[in-house]
């Protein structure tokens, strides 16, 4: 097995480890976090209907990106979401870090959420 495939087993196992324990319900849905090399996505899940509640990412337009780090990109994409979800009376949520590190790109997410009034 290749060191790439093993990498990817490795995560996969972790993200399904996290997600054991984390479930949203309508009072607290689950922030979901997708990190991918050159973008950062948030979702806000219902996991009892399936529905997303509301959605941020790196890519949207209108976002002043233009010069920043990824992890100030997080960072405003973590307020993003969190404003987003305020909008629609949601104000406590579970982490759900997807089976990266809690790190980086991912802490500066959820501390820009946090600062936008999102409890977790």
């Amino acid at each position: 097995m290749d060191r790439a495939k093993e990498k990817r087993l490795r995560k996969e196992r972790r993200r399904k480890r996290v997600r054991k324990k984390i479930y949203g319900v309508p009072e607290r849905p689950r922030l979901s976090v997708f990190r991918s090399n050159r973008h950062i996505y948030a979702q806000i899940i219902d996991d009892t209907v399936g529905h997303t509640l509301a959605s941020a990412s790196s890519m949207e337009r209108g976002l002043d990106l233009e010069g920043k780090k990824k992890t100030e990109v997080a960072m405003e994409v973590g307020r993003l979401v969190a404003r987003r979800a305020r909008e629609k009376g949601i104000t406590r949520v579970v982490f759900d870090r997807g089976g990266n590190l809690y790190h980086g790109r991912v802490k500066a997410l959820a501390e820009g959420a946090r600062e936008e009034g999102l409890e977790f």
